[in-house]
């Protein structure tokens, strides 16, 4: 086989590079070891960026987006049992956020894609890449039983944290650099409905979190040892360490609900350097890994894939390199700033183990700064709902 770019991994980047593309008229296939009905069944959080939510409206990917996404124009930090709420609008001239999960945009593209008569391989392993460095690279794939090949121009690497597109780039050419945190996210679907806003409660038995998936349907998190299994988390238990929490003085009570599901999440950040090398470019996952604390990932996702795209354009249709070359420098800039706002929001919410009291009034501290004054409300807004992309 033969095409322009070859794309591992149809996540919510490789599916939008390849979207991208075929509005350019560029062609492209993407390879994905599992199937659609899984990657569409993934459950997945997610919190849309004002950029990405407007983003996806100009590339008409939108329609879906905003008949069932909920709207988010606040977030409600709760500490010494009170409420102190930021809201987005005000702080930015009328930027917000959209709650419309990962997995809902991944229909969407994949929708879309198929409606365009696009080159999506469902359960097809990608073997290896070869040839990076020269002028027609190649991907090494499973189909039918034998192993095939897809030459292409250029191969995006979308295929996550643990693909194989990263181990392509000499081990010597690239830095790794990795956080591990020492607690994860008990993750809970529960049949309670949503508070107005996404809520965020800082409290001495940890974080907690209340937001929405669904009028009826709330996702709740509640911090939790990274080896800690699910079954020490009974029903009765996750309901009472909530009430603790989210509640406040004046007497608001969290009301409890069926749980649907249960699940741990451990949380890392990590980046690499470069996230290119030859005709190979990392996205997404495959590049950064980000703390779900500021909601990030998908939205770091398509930002990668916005200046990706942007380069391929002007390299296929204008002639010009410059953009495809500096591709790695332009993402990474802005990431390095998105970890710094992810990872700083972990620091000051988060109860790390060894922290004493003096660490813990300084998160306090820091709280009362970003909510209580307007530059500090106006920093978490602006963040929150998205830095530009030079794209």
């Amino acid at each position: 086989m033969r095409t322009q770019v070859g794309i591992v991994g149809a996540g919510p980047a490789g599916l939008l590079l390849s979207h991208l593309l075929h509005l350019e008229g560029i062609e492209s296939v993407v390879l994905e070891v599992k199937s659609r009905a899984y990657i569409e069944g993934r459950l997945r959080a997610g919190v849309l960026e004002h950029g990405t939510v407007e983003f996806f409206r100009q590339v008409g990917l939108g329609e879906r987006m905003d008949r069932v996404g909920m709207v988010q124009n606040a977030l409600d930090f709760r500490f010494n049992g009170e409420s102190h709420r930021i809201d987005f609008t005000e702080s930015t001239g009328g930027r917000i956020a959209m709650v419309y999960p990962q997995h809902e945009v991944v229909k969407d593209l994949v929708a879309a894609r198929l409606a365009a008569g696009g080159q999506l391989m469902f359960e097809t392993p990608v073997l290896g890449i070869d040839g990076i460095d020269g002028p027609r690279p190649v991907i090494r794939y499973e189909s039918e039983g034998r192993v095939q090949t897809l030459e292409c121009d250029f191969i995006a690497g979308c295929d996550g944290f643990r693909g194989l597109c990263r181990d392509a780039i000499p081990a010597d050419l690239m830095k790794g650099f990795d956080r591990i945190y020492p607690f994860g996210w008990l993750g809970i679907m529960a049949e309670t409905p949503p508070t107005r806003d996404v809520t965020w409660g800082y409290h001495p038995n940890g974080f907690a979190m209340h937001s929405m998936r669904t009028p009826t349907v709330s996702r709740l998190y509640l911090q939790c040892s990274p080896d800690d299994k699910v079954e020490n988390w009974s029903d009765d238990r996750i309901w009472s360490e909530l009430h603790q929490r989210l509640e406040l003085k004046d007497g608001y009570r969290l009301e409890e609900g069926a749980i649907l599901q249960k699940g741990i999440t451990s949380m890392r950040s990590f980046v690499c350097e470069p996230m290119q090398h030859g005709k190979l470019f990392l996205a997404g996952d495959a590049a950064h890994i980000v703390p779900p604390t500021g909601a990030k990932g998908l939205n770091s996702a398509v930002a990668d894939i916005r200046v990706l795209g942007r380069g391929l354009v002007d390299h296929y249709k204008r002639g010009r390199r410059e953009s495809l070359e500096r591709y790695s420098e332009i993402c990474l800039r802005r990431m390095w700033l998105v970890q710094r706002f992810s990872s700083g929001l972990c620091t000051m919410v988060h109860r790390f183990p060894e922290d004493g009291e003096f660490v813990q009034r300084l998160q306090l501290a820091d709280l009362e700064y970003m909510t209580g004054t307007e530059i500090g409300r106006r920093e978490f807004s602006e963040n929150f709902t998205g830095l530009p992309i030079e794209a």
